[in-house]
């Protein structure tokens, strides 16, 4: 989809390159998703954010009618059947709920609250895709023990920046626990 600068708040006239900028972030050796294997690979974790709804799946413009990307469903349930943890913040969650039926995810409140949750709609979005949303605060992670997989809301909230990170650690604290490493 379109490349939105976000000090200004609009869509920017740029074309997106996804591995191009996915370079650029992490400053280092990165690969094509297509190459990602669950037997490479101790656990998966997926960050979440706008790229996650515009460009890993159609969720920002279909809602729960949503597809995934075809590299993305494939991933999920390779490490799923491997029985390999899945970690995935923000509105990242909706694609386990897309590719997972029936995966208990978070991605943090079910009402506004006056703000502080913005994105709360989404909650609906993952049970009508046949997941089960819990509620959870900005803070923690939820644990599918059943699917292995753990979710936490943080910039679903509208909070402080160290709330976020105490929920992110919870998640990568989880997922690593489960590797059993």
């Amino acid at each position: 989809m379109h490349v939105v600068d976000h000090v200004k708040g609009e869509p920017a006239g740029d074309s997106r390159n996804v591995l191009a900028e996915s370079a650029r972030i992490a400053r280092g050796k990165i690969m094509d998703l297509a190459q990602l294997n669950a037997q490479d690979h101790d656990a998966v974790i997926f960050p979440g954010g706008f790229g996650v709804a515009k460009n890993l799946s159609t969720f920002a413009k279909d809602g729960k009618d949503c597809k995934v990307i075809p590299d993305i469903e494939r991933v999920l349930n390779e490490f799923h059947k491997a029985r390999k943890p899945i970690g995935l913040c923000c509105i990242a969650p909706v694609l386990a709920a897309k590719v997972l039926p029936g995966v208990e995810v978070t991605v943090g409140h079910e009402d506004e609250e006056g703000g502080k949750w913005p994105y709360a709609g989404t909650a609906a979005a993952i049970n009508a895709m046949g997941g089960k949303h819990t509620v959870h605060d900005v803070n923690s992670a939820h644990v599918d023990h059943q699917n292995w997989v753990v979710t936490t809301p943080a910039f679903m909230c509208e909070t402080k920046l160290h709330h976020i990170f105490d929920g992110i650690g919870e998640m990568v604290q989880q997922v690593l626990k489960l590797t059993g490493k």
